[in-house]
């Protein structure tokens, strides 16, 4: 009888071809499917997967949990790493692998696989997660060990097997969305020389052929969570959504990103994210509106950090318990409205709102309201520099 192991299974070029791979190497294999608002037809993926080998296909709406337990956690934290990737891909990997786990319990099956490469982050994204949550289960990674030199050699194998794959030689992308992004990699991006086309690009327009105009939208959050755009109230899913198709219409949240890979590599990766950008412009100028300095600035620091465990796949750490507390913590008074300006790829802030604003004008103003004692500054200045004199 067949060993049983669990994939996770995308339904590209990577995980098919693991399928009927893994098959060949003489396991029952068991496929995974977790919908994280990448969009498509799930059953003309499970049939795929069907084809290509699977004896089972698992697929589990994972879109309000992957929202609530990992998209809010990073906004309130405003988790961006490098200052430019908003960690979509990166967020959905942990959930993905509780759910590997959850399965292989199910299924008593010893393995599970991935198929991620030996040179990229989510390999480590996985294994560590799965680790974490059972020390027990075997990993097995085709990409690492299989005969396959590269993408277009996989190609070659799907086309000899007949396997159902949508990738080409001449669209040679890896790409992987879900709901708070998109990550698009290798092929012509490779080349640091060249600008990536327009055909990299999944759900964005281009900005520099955009109509004139501006777009406005205020966002309205509660304790950090957004809750309204423009008055009206949405739930969570839906918000990301309507800010994903709105900012994607302007060409926001694209970025072009030559970022520093855990694995110790340099590569150059493309993003998209409309409604994550959106959110985190409105969040941040949010916070410092509310968050006195002190706070802030420190902030900034486990932003910094927390991020770096996103990335680095340590999403199930003690760490990053202790910093969801902290930051927790931050959120009580985040509750306001921003007003953001959308206009050829640019999210900007023209306006905000809150009744825990520590913004007062009678103490900022240059005009005749001033009620600043400006004698006051002499003795602070006095003090303040009064370390760093040399006599």
């Amino acid at each position: 009888m067949a060993k049983k192991i669990i994939l996770a299974y995308s339904g590209g070029l990577d995980t098919t071809c693991a399928v009927r791979w893994l098959k060949e190497s003489g396991f029952c294999v068991i496929c995974f499917m977790a919908d994280l608002g990448q969009g498509g037809d799930m059953s003309v993926i499970k049939q795929r997967a069907l084809s290509a080998g699977a004896c089972k296909v698992y697929i589990k709406d994972l879109r309000q949990e992957f929202a609530l337990d990992f998209i809010l956690p990073a906004l309130k934290a405003n988790a961006v790493y490098e200052d430019k990737y908003l960690l979509a891909t990166a967020l959905g990997r942990p959930l993905i692998a509780k759910y590997l786990v959850e399965l292989a319990r199910r299924e008593k099956a010893r393995f599970v696989a991935h198929g991620c490469t030996g040179k990229g982050n989510d390999q480590v994204r996985f294994e560590v997660s799965i680790k974490i949550l059972d020390p027990d289960l075997e990993i097995i990674a085709p990409a690492r060990i299989w005969e396959f030199k590269s993408r277009e050699e996989e190609i070659d194998y799907a086309k000899k097997l007949n396997l159902p794959v949508d990738v080409t030689k001449r669209n040679p992308y890896s790409i992987d969305r879900n709901l708070w992004g998109v990550s698009i990699e290798a092929g012509i991006l490779e080349d640091l020389s060249i600008e990536p086309p327009e055909n990299t690009f999944q759900i964005t327009k281009n900005p520099s052929a955009h109509p004139g105009f501006a777009r406005y939208l205020e966002i309205y959050f509660q304790k950090g969570i957004p809750k309204k755009i423009n008055g009206k109230p949405y739930k969570i899913l839906d918000l990301i959504n309507e800010l994903n198709n709105i900012g994607g219409f302007y060409g926001v949240g694209r970025s072009d990103l030559v970022e520093n890979r855990l694995i110790g590599i340099k590569s150059r990766e493309v993003y998209e994210a409309p409604a994550a950008t959106i959110l985190y412009t409105a969040h941040k100028e949010l916070e410092a509106l509310v968050l006195d300095r002190l706070t802030q600035h420190f902030k900034e620091i486990v932003s910094l950090k927390y991020a770096e465990l996103i990335y680095d796949g340590l999403w199930y750490t003690n760490l990053r318990d202790a910093l969801d507390k902290f930051v927790e913590s931050t959120q009580k008074r985040v509750t306001g409205s921003i007003k953001v300006k959308l206009f050829k790829g640019n999210c900007i802030a023209v306006a905000r709102q809150s009744s825990y604003s520590l913004y007062r004008r009678e103490m900022a103003t240059y005009g005749t309201d001033n009620k600043f004692d400006h004698k006051l500054a002499k003795g602070f200045i006095e003090i303040w520099g009064m370390p760093y004199r040399k006599k």
